[in-house]
């Protein structure tokens, strides 16, 4: 992450826009408190990602939270492509001043050069390729696939440059990390599985229980988070050898519904 950090600082001289992607389910825990310090006072366009994933209406309160920071924020489905025509004409937008100064001088067809940062697995290198109707930057639904930054021609005025996902060092908060683990961000290799789904299904009762009874097709909500992993365990059939629940394959299975939308729209945070 450091190293990352330090060939962002590198380019940010060649660096017009700087385009901040975030999960629409995490917008604050998937800031990166780093960013500031390391963009400067870069022009810059906030993109939540993932935006068919999460509430719908907790959408429209983050658009209206960040209008009132004087921030532009513009909700995307890179999967399908929908709102990237959205960052590209307010890239173009942000550069109108700019580009009439380039005029004066006697540049008449410069190129804009955005810079893609953010959190891993939030989206970046899908929505590049999206925005380039090719597959240029590698892609995964594991954190950590873009392994160094690269230049990507989106048109012969527009030019990406998609980088490492930037983790911090370290998650003081702990709903913080729990919201990156929940969603993908950290590599599921270094936290407890089993622990994790177990704080999924908690804060789901407490903020969604209806999903999880349409989802898993209970007749009641279980009230016990660890009596509702063993339930959902014996009706997705993730057992062991003389009846034991396997709860390394629920656990993985809870939050893959989750983080793959089959449990529905939902959004783990909402403006303060």
């Amino acid at each position: 992450m450091v190293k990352t950090q330090k060939e962002i600082t590198k380019e940010l001289k060649l660096i017009d826009i700087v385009i901040e992607m975030l999960d629409a389910r995490i917008p604050m825990s998937s800031r990166n408190p780093d960013v500031d310090t390391i963009i400067g006072n870069k022009k810059r366009i906030i993109v939540l990602n993932k935006k068919d994933l999460a509430d719908e209406e907790v959408n429209k309160q983050w658009k209206e939270y960040f209008f009132r920071k004087g921030i532009t924020a513009i909700f995307v489905n890179s999967v399908k492509g929908e709102g990237l025509k959205d960052v590209l004409r307010e890239c173009r937008n942000l550069m109108i001043d700019e580009m009439e100064r380039m005029k004066k001088k006697g540049i008449i067809h410069k190129t804009i050069r955005a810079l893609v940062i953010g959190i891993p697995n939030v989206g970046k290198s899908s929505f590049i390729n999206k925005l380039a109707n090719k597959s240029t930057a590698r892609t995964g639904g594991i954190p950590g696939v873009t392994k160094m930054k690269q230049w990507i021609k989106i048109s012969k005025d527009f030019e990406l440059l998609d980088t490492p996902g930037i983790l911090w060092p370290k998650f003081e908060d702990k709903i913080v990390a729990q919201n990156l683990a929940f969603t993908g961000a950290v590599k599921d290799e270094i936290v407890d599985i089993n622990e994790l789904a177990l704080e999924f299904i908690k804060k789901a009762l407490m903020h969604f229980p209806e999903k999880l009874q349409k989802r898993y097709i209970l007749e009641k909500i279980e009230e016990r988070a660890e009596e509702l992993v063993k339930i959902i365990g014996e009706k997705r059939g993730c057992m062991l050898a003389g009846g034991e629940i396997d709860f390394n394959k629920v656990s993985n299975l809870i939050l893959d519904d989750f983080r793959n939308g089959r449990l529905g729209k939902i959004s783990l945070e909402k403006p303060y």
